[in-house]
């Protein structure tokens, strides 16, 4: 029998518990043992619920029981759920996360602990909810050379968009309507401003090329400045306008890594992705450009990801796979290295060679970030965003 322990029994952890409910007998058959859900760490009082009889309040329980061998972190943010991983990745126990926040920041010293302990630690949740990506990426992949990652790394920001586009609907009016139904905190902030995708870009990032693309050093910007005048613009000229993540590899050796809202051809395969659905395309040298696609939050959605990764965690006793990224990567200067194509809107005069759209807005490059604001501040435009080709 394989013991293992839950830490936070919020929407994840919860979902985790129930996951096992309602599938223990078949994740028995593929472990080839029981699965034992042992203790469940939270400060809130769980003595009404089904699982009373494991509520624990005190870590050290965990860190201490030389029969517990596997611990999810569904704790979030990056305090003590840093301090609880460390703790137990030291204690010689396999951890699995879906905490975007804590594997982006911190992923590279949990996992030397890890390989040091030789144990597991997994995060396949942390990117995608249940969309299964990150062992693709780095498993059935591995034998290409990745060029280029783009994604819809956020459902939130999805909902919103997909609700200004189909139904007219302001930012305001979307953002209310999504926090409503549960899709957004009520401080949307690491949604609507880009930092949820800019972590789950890094992660992927550090997974395809296996430098560590670090959260500051990553151009981010959100969408509390898309305006319907935008998005019809945008959708009379066959675009849609969708917060992506991306991540290049240059022909020098180096990686650009960027989120921001962008103008999608409805030919790419992302534009057509609505609601609350992530999409992460990869191409590589080899398979060219393959999609995940799927749901990338909620609880069972998530849990299905996190259960999976303690199924490897447990088969991989003693052999675990070899996973992770040692060094810092080499990244180009967003503001002046990287050329885009850019949308601009406002009233001027087209400049030479530009795709000209409606309304006043147009459509420049390939410039660099630094020269499309020369290009802003020179004609007064009121919009510009980057155009993914």
């Amino acid at each position: 029998m394989a013991k293992f322990a839950i830490m936070g029994f919020g929407t994840v952890g919860g979902g985790v518990a129930e996951v096992l409910r309602l599938n223990g007998g078949a994740i028995a058959e593929k472990l080839g043992e029981p699965l034992s859900l042992q203790y469940i760490l939270d400060l809130r009082d769980l003595s009404e619920t089904p699982y009373a009889d494991k509520a624990v309040k005190d870590f050290s329980i965990l860190e201490n029981d030389p029969e517990l061998e596997l611990v999810v972190e569904a704790i979030g943010g990056a305090k003590a759920a840093l301090e609880f991983t460390r703790r137990a990745l030291l204690a010689g126990k396999h951890v699995v996360t879906s905490n975007k926040e804590l594997v982006a920041a911190h992923g590279r010293e949990l996992l030397a602990i890890a390989r040091e302990k030789n144990v597991s630690y997994l995060f396949e949740a942390s990117v995608g909810g249940g969309i299964p990506v990150l062992r693709p990426l780095s498993q059935c992949l591995s034998g290409n050379r990745v060029q280029e990652i783009v994604g819809i790394l956020n459902g939130t920001t999805n909902y919103i968009l997909t609700r200004m586009v189909q139904d007219g609907v302001s930012f305001d009016e979307a953002l209310k309507e999504a926090q409503a139904k549960g899709y957004a905190e009520q401080n949307p902030a690491a949604d609507v401003e880009g930092l949820d995708a800019c972590r789950k870009i890094c992660i992927l990032s550090d997974l395809a090329w296996g430098g560590e693309v670090r959260p500051e050093a990553v151009h981010t910007q959100g969408i509390t400045a898309i305006d319907l005048r935008d998005v019809a613009i945008a959708s009379g000229a066959g675009y849609r306008i969708k917060l992506l993540g991306r991540a290049l590899a240059l022909p020098d050796g180096r990686l650009a890594a960027y989120v921001a809202p962008h103008l999608v051809p409805l030919s790419c395969p992302v534009a057509g992705v609505d609601d609350v659905f992530n999409a992460i395309m990869i191409r590589g040298n080899a398979v060219g450009d393959v999609m995940f696609y799927g749901r990338g939050a909620g609880d069972l959605p998530t849990a299905s990801a996190v259960m999976g990764d303690i199924i490897d965690a447990l088969q991989h006793r003693g052999s675990p796979r070899k996973l992770g990224w040692d060094r810092d990567a080499a990244l180009v200067d967003f503001d002046t290295e990287l050329p885009l194509y850019w949308y601009l809107r406002g009233d001027f005069t087209p400049p030479p060679g530009s795709q000209i759209l409606s309304d006043g807005a147009v459509i420049v490059g390939p410039v660099s970030h630094r020269e499309a604001k020369a290009l802003v501040q020179r004609f007064a435009a009121q919009v510009m965003l980057p155009v993914l080709r």
